[in-house]
């Protein structure tokens, strides 16, 4: 049994969160230069080029990378064989999220309730995922999601019958009726199987995997390329400007489902696809 002290949790978790609002990954940034090279549209091209301003001055550390710094969405793998000490993990990480949004002087855009509307003023609380997976080990994903892609998002409960062609239609469509309110080019996430809140988490999930890494199953990796290349045809392109550029990637997660269903959710997200991970 290994001990981990929920201070350490807190502490990552609020460095996490400044880091994710300022900084992309390597893979995101060269995915949205090989788009550039590729689009033949000179506003799409000078849209393209903007974000990459935009980047490169969120890299500075002071302006983030979107004024919607997003809700912190925090994915824990636990290890089996760990044991956290000094307190509660679920503290830890509220803890953790209202640190890095105030030390950050990020954006809170967290209200109690759905309906009062009243500002939490921390960002707090976080949504958190836990899994159990084997080891002594903790893996954290910290995932600010604005809600400008989060509101394009859909799911829908497909009849079996519906098949791949189906779910596919289904993507494009969510694509196609978004158009330039999730700040294009996106990034997709779709989860197909499990159930109605399975599929869900998901397409959110499926937004943490590197671009530049491909589907394990040549079935959902073509799936994948088909997508992206018909989403692309949908001429929407950079901020809404037209071009060949409408999203950068589509990325696929599958469950087993029940014989009477087939659940597709499809999670959209802008082209600030914001995620940070650490192991401790």
């Amino acid at each position: 049994m290994r001990e981990i002290d929920i201070r350490i949790i807190e502490d990552k978790i609020a460095e996490m969160c400044i880091g994710a609002n300022h900084f992309l990954d390597d893979d995101l940034k060269n995915c949205i230069t090989s788009h550039l090279e590729e689009e033949p549209s000179p506003i799409a091209r000078e849209m393209i080029e903007s974000i990459q301003k935009n980047i490169m001055i969120a890299e500075e550390g002071v302006f983030p990378l979107c004024q919607d710094t997003g809700m912190a969405c925090v994915f824990l793998e636990i290890g089996q064989d760990v044991h956290f000490i000094g307190g509660n993990i679920e503290d830890a990480v509220n803890e953790g999220v209202r640190r890095g949004y105030g030390d950050g002087f990020l954006r809170k855009s967290i209200v109690r309730d759905p309906l009062d509307r009243v500002n939490t003023g921390d960002n707090t609380p976080a949504y958190i995922n836990y899994e159990i997976v084997p080891g002594d080990k903790v893996k954290i994903t910290v995932a600010p999601k604005g809600f400008g892609s989060e509101n394009m998002s859909r799911i829908k409960m497909l009849p079996p019958a519906a098949g791949a062609e189906g779910v596919k239609d289904f993507v494009v469509e969510t694509v196609s009726t978004a158009g330039a309110n999730p700040c294009p080019p996106v990034v997709i996430g779709v989860g197909i199987g499990g159930t109605f809140d399975k599929a869900a988490l998901m397409a959110k999930k499926a937004l943490l995997r590197p671009l530049n890494k491909s589907n394990e199953k040549e079935f959902y990796r073509e799936m994948e390329e088909e997508l992206l290349n018909r989403i692309n045809e949908l001429g929407i392109g950079p901020q809404g400007f037209g071009g060949k550029t409408t999203a950068l990637a589509v990325n696929i997660i599958t469950a087993p489902t029940h014989i009477a269903g087939l659940p597709v959710a499809v999670n959209v997200n802008c082209h600030v696809s914001r995620h940070k991970t650490t192991t401790i």
